[in-house]
């Protein structure tokens, strides 16, 4: 895979103002893609991602977007498509990660999770479809170790995460054959304000001995947007064997 896999190529990366959003965002753009982020109530995050998409050398659009709804991602999608005229890539990322016994869950929890994790993905993957397929594309969704384990304290997450392992699935069969789907199932991911004693618990429940990075999810990312066009339907965990 060479730097410039993505050169002449158009990415949109929901939720990426921020975190592991703006560490796939970057990645893509090192590679040569030229950049849509999206954002809900993010922006000041946002336009520092753009600055530095922006110092990059790529064209970068930043925009307001509310994924659980239909009206706000057909214009956000317009916006790219009208600044970039392609869409090549696009990485499902926002989401919301949200804990409470399972039998205190109230049904707006449960229902807000699954808007944004799960419907979420599924309105902006149907709304990019036909520009994705003219530009035989791929859509990456990120998924959760936690939707391949049961956790007792996030199981509305849980539930949400593994629902969107399954539509990756569907979407690969579906969307075939002009279009890629895979999923990226991050582990424990070490970011800047994590409680220390959380962290490092989780590190040493892991085999590899450490948590992992948002730059190493941003790379499995890069994996699907730019390596085998033959790869499609896959769920590649990056826990540092966590799950085992």
């Amino acid at each position: 895979m060479t730097n410039q896999a993505l050169s002449g190529k158009s990415a949109f990366v929901t939720g990426g103002a921020r975190r592991i959003g703006r560490e796939i965002a970057l990645t893509l753009a090192r590679a040569g893609a030229d950049i849509t982020i999206t954002y809900h109530s993010s922006r000041a995050e946002a336009d520092k991602t753009a600055k530095a998409i922006e110092d990059l050398g790529c064209r970068v659009l930043a925009v307001e977007c509310d994924v659980r709804l239909e009206a706000s991602v057909c214009d956000a999608m317009d916006a790219s498509i009208a600044f970039h005229k392609r869409l090549d890539v696009l990485v499902n990322n926002a989401a919301v990660f949200d804990a409470g016994k399972l039998d205190d869950i109230s049904l707006e929890q449960w229902d807000a999770v699954f808007a944004t994790n799960t419907r979420g993905p599924f309105l902006t993957a149907r709304i990019a479809l036909p520009h994705l397929r003219a530009a035989q594309g791929r859509i990456i969704n990120i998924g959760s170790l936690g939707g391949l384990r049961a956790w007792s304290g996030h199981a509305h997450y849980c539930a949400s995460k593994a629902a969107l392992h399954m539509l990756t699935l569907a979407m690969a069969k579906a969307f075939a054959p002009e279009i890629a789907v895979n999923c990226v199932a991050p582990g424990w991911i070490e970011m800047e304000g994590d409680e220390r004693d959380v962290a490092e618990r989780f590190a040493q429940k892991t085999p590899l001995r450490r948590n992992g990075t948002a730059a190493e999810v941003a790379q499995a990312v890069l994996f699907f947007a730019a390596g085998p066009g033959f790869v499609t339907g896959q769920v590649l965990t990056v826990d540092g064997g966590l799950g085992l």
